[in-house]
Formats: structure tokens, C-alpha cells, sequence
């Protein structure tokens, strides 16, 4: 009877029963076990017989459990047929096959869509986009001299393509919840804000109402972008009074998983507030007692 595995690939080709029930094929168990531990790193590489697969006329697919690590649901299908009339089996081809549970690598992406920001390194040049939605044509000549100069010389508009909306909102925000915007540790804990700082230097255009570059050589932000509303502690003007912060500050950390062990020695009774009192005069008087003692005794005047 032949047997298959349950997770066999849907077969689409028709074979006759007799296909199916051929003896020799089916009976190549051993041959098709060897072929497929010559495939293998290693003999041990090539589990249990899991079925067969009747292919076509005379043409039968052995298939063997793959115990190789990272490879769970994986078989070896060993491709073995006969001529006609024939009793000895031959081996067609050895293939390392996945299952439908099959571990699978993801799906394969060209490298310019497997970048990353901060892959680029030195000598790397990124491909050309150019429908990339973030730019926009910056202008197009005119033909008139004098207004083509203006453009160039006094707009600095001699650039292909400049930033579009959406590629000036995207750095607005990807810069505003970075590591140089307001939620920054250093920018909460910091005495005041960049935008009352004499090193920022302001950015023109649209971005720079909320961000300037920082000029200060004290400062971790030296040479970045920073938010007006980041800061640290290389302000200007560090005698400024630290006003309170806006976000709201860290809730305290409460290790659940350890117990401290804590030593109580025996609790000492409370005296009542009659005992408190008589015990007082009785210390008065001890006192006044103690300094009578000690004080000299004056002769009587004559």
C-alpha cells in the first residue's frame, strides 16, 4: 500500500494504479536510504522512511525524515525509476525538500530595499530614486538670464530636487523624537531649554521654527540638530534658575522578586504617662538633692 507523509505537496499528476503498486520501486527502500545519506553532511542527517510518492509511470519518490538541527519539518525525497520489463531500480536525483511546517528563510529582497538608516558607511553609495516622495523638482530654468541668476546666486535654488512636505514632516518628526528632542534624559534634567542658549544656531526655512544646531564645543550635541525646546547642561546660562519640567518623571522601580530579610528584636513596653510623670519628679529631686551636696557652706556673717 503506498503511504505518504502528511505533509507531501499537493500532486497535481495523475499516475494508474499500476504506477503506484510497482514492486521494485516500492521495494527500493535501502537504495534510496544510501543515495540519500551520500547527499548528507553526515549518515545520521537521514531519518525515517516517511512514504513514497508514486511520480509517474515507473518513476517513484522515496522520502526520508531530515534530522538535521534548524531543519524541523524538512525531508529528503529520493527520485528512483526502472526501464520497462526491468527489476533493478536507478536513482534519478536526491533533493533536501521542505514540508507545509517547514522552517523557510523570509522572503528574498533586493539589497536597496534591505537598508537600513546608518547601514551607509564610507565609500557605500545608495541607489537612485527617482520617484522618491520625499523630493521634489527644486526649479527649471527659464531661458531669461537675469531671472535664472537671481534663482541661482541670490535663492541658492541650483539644486535638481529639494525636499518635498512629506520628506521635511518625516525629519521633523524622526529629529523631534530623537535622542536630541524634548523627552531626552539629558533635556528633562537639564536647567533650561536650547532656545534661550547663545551657542544654538538657528535653522531658516520651515524647520527652523523648531530647530537650530548647537555650537557649543561643551556640549554632546556639538555640531547636531537639536530641538528649541532640548537642552543640557552645557547651557549658556547655567546660573538660570531650574524651572519644572513639563513630562513627568519616572515611576520608581519595585523589585517584587527579592525579600530582604529583616532582624525585630523583642518590643520594650511603653510606660503609662503616670509612671512618665512620677519618674520625672523623682529625678527632680534626685538633682536638687546632688546640687545641695555639692554646693559650698557659707559661714555666718557676723
Amino acid at each position: 500500500m503506498v503511504t505518504a507523509a502528511a505533509d507531501a505537496p499537493a500532486r497535481t499528476t495523475r499516475v494508474s494504479s499500476r504506477a503506484r503498486k510497482d514492486a521494485v520501486l516500492l521495494g527500493a527502500v535501502d537504495l534510496a536510504r544510501e543515495a540519500a545519506q551520500e547527499g548528507a553532511t553526515s549518515p545520521s542527517d537521514v531519518g525515517e522512511h516517511l512514504g513514497t510518492v508514486a511520480e509517474g509511470e515507473r518513476l517513484m519518490s522515496h522520502r526520508f525524515a531530515a534530522t538535521m538541527p534548524g531543519y524541523r519539518g524538512w525531508h529528503w525525497t529520493v527520485t528512483l525509476a526502472r526501464v520497462p520489463r526491468g527489476k533493478v531500480a536507478t536513482v534519478c536525483e536526491v533533493e533536501l525538500l521542505p514540508g507545509d511546517d517547514a522552517l523557510l528563510a523570509p522572503a528574498w529582497l533586493p539589497w536597496s530595499e534591505r537598508l537600513r538608516p546608518g547601514d551607509v558607511g564610507p565609500g557605500d553609495t545608495l541607489p537612485f530614486k527617482a520617484d522618491d516622495p520625499r523630493l521634489e523638482p527644486g526649479w527649471k530654468a527659464t531661458g531669461d538670464e537675469e531671472l535664472d541668476s537671481v534663482a541661482i546666486d541670490e535663492l541658492a535654488l541650483a539644486r535638481e530636487r529639494v525636499l518635498s512636505p512629506q520628506g521635511r514632516d518625516e525629519a521633523a518628526e524622526r529629529w523631534y523624537r530623537g535622542s536630541r528632542g524634548p523627552t531626552a534624559p539629558g533635556a528633562v534634567a537639564s536647567p533650561a531649554e536650547c532656545t534661550t542658549c547663545g551657542f544654538l544656531v538657528p535653522l531658516q526655512g520651515p524647520l527652523g521654527q523648531l530647530f537650530g544646531v548647537c555650537a557649543n564645543a561643551w556640549s554632546p550635541d556639538d555640531g547636531k540638530v537639536v530641538s528649541l525646546d532640548h537642552g543640557c547642561g552645557a547651557h549658556s546660562e547655567t546660573d538660570a534658575p531650574h524651572p519644572p519640567s513639563d513630562w513627568p518623571a519616572d515611576a520608581p522601580l519595585i523589585d517584587e522578586l527579592r525579600v530582604e530579610a529583616v532582624t525585630v528584636g523583642p518590643r520594650t513596653p511603653r510606660a503609662s504617662a503616670a509612671d512618665e510623670a512620677e519618674g520625672a519628679d523623682e529625678t527632680a529631686g534626685t538633682t536638687d538633692a546632688a546640687e545641695a551636696d555639692a554646693a559650698p557652706e557659707r559661714p555666718d556673717a557676723e
